[in-house]
């Protein structure tokens, strides 16, 4: 398996099959208390590893793949708007399985379950470490033990980000394009002679910019400070269950990608671009009265935790205690997505 059917456009990950996966920067949440979603607040910047081979360490051009820049405990969720056709995804921190806390593997496995359905999926904001909750990804750096794959393996060898993707066999996918087909003339005769009918367009991601100046050659090879992803607060996220048998799937990956995470300052030295700029303050964001989000999809069943993710310890537990003020959004910032749970009914004597 190579990286070559992986491709960037723009900040974004189109992995074969057409599965799409964007990094997104959000509001780090407190370590304590279960809370809506944290907004988006822009794409990481992501960049070929094959295009700085001449200052990137010389394992990342062995593991090849991608890069981008993220600060120490700053958060991150993962994107998977614009997934064209079905795919199982997996994804990995530091090698072990977000949703499962199982080593990776290049099979799909159901018990427990270790990958997500796309586009069911519509993100993953951290591990499946609780019945609807998950704990949102936080970067921190090798050598503590305070990453996911330190806490569940004992070891901190690879950090990072891992993505593989499934698609459907021949024969599923070929029965899903024609029943994709039959609804779109079905939706096409529908909206009549002068309606239009289409599929929503896929959320496109800004344009890479122009090619970053050399580096000094004198950096060559020289190491990066190593990160990986440990974890955060709690948030209201379901892990959805496949409803599909696994012997829809391919037996293979069609494609997988390995993501490094560097510091800001090791990013401009390896890239010649600036870093993004530090993360938003969360309590200024909320003050301001913008959004948080709850998402609910009635339709969806969500994967039970297992023990080994359940048992990962916050970052704050390795690294300090945050001190970042933390403000509540009120109830008119949380936004619903999707479908309205429904108003709660009253109990009373029987």
């Amino acid at each position: 398996m190579t990286e070559v059917s992986v491709r960037i456009d723009g900040n974004r990950l189109l992995l074969p099959g057409g599965a799409s996966v964007r990094f997104i920067r959000t509001l780090r949440l407190p370590e304590t208390g279960t809370h809506p979603l944290p907004p988006g607040l822009g794409e990481f910047p992501v960049r070929r590893v094959a295009d700085h081979a001449d200052t990137v360490p010389e394992e990342w051009r062995a593991r090849g793949g991608v890069m981008l820049p993220v600060y120490l405990r700053e958060a991150m969720w993962l994107s998977f708007s614009g997934t064209r056709e079905p795919a199982a995804l997996q994804v990995g921190v530091g090698k072990v399985c977000a949703v499962s806390g199982k080593p990776w593997r290049d099979r799909l496995s159901r018990d427990p379950q270790n990958y997500v359905v796309l586009p069911r999926q519509p993100w993953l904001d951290g591990i499946n470490s609780g019945t609807g909750t998950v704990r949102q990804f936080v970067a921190v750096p090798l050598g503590l033990g305070a990453t996911v794959e330190g806490q569940v393996t004992g070891e901190e060898v690879w950090g990072g980000v891992q993505l593989q993707a499934f698609t459907l066999n021949d024969a599923e996918r070929a029965r899903w394009r024609e029943e994709e087909r039959c609804r779109a003339e079905l939706a096409r005769r529908a909206a009549g002679p002068g309606g239009a009918y289409g599929a929503p367009m896929a959320m496109a991601a800004p344009a890479a910019p122009g090619a970053a100046p050399a580096a000094p050659s004198a950096a060559r090879g020289r190491p990066a400070p190593a990160m990986g992803l440990g974890v955060g607060g709690t948030m209201r996220q379901e892990v959805y269950r496949d409803e599909r048998p696994l012997t829809d799937w391919a037996e293979q990956p069609e494609g997988r990608v390995f993501v490094h995470l560097v510091t800001p300052p090791q990013w401009h030295r390896i890239t010649g671009e600036a870093p993004p700029p530090s993360p938003v303050d969360r309590a200024a964001y909320t003050r301001a009265g913008l959004p948080w989000y709850d998402y609910y999809d009635q339709d969806a069943h969500d994967l039970k935790p297992t023990q080994s993710l359940q048992d990962v310890k916050p970052a704050g537990d390795w690294i300090g205690d945050d001190h970042e003020p933390w403000q509540a959004p009120a109830p008119q910032q949380v936004r619903p997505l999707k479908d309205a749970r429904g108003e709660p009914v009253e109990d009373g004597d029987w």
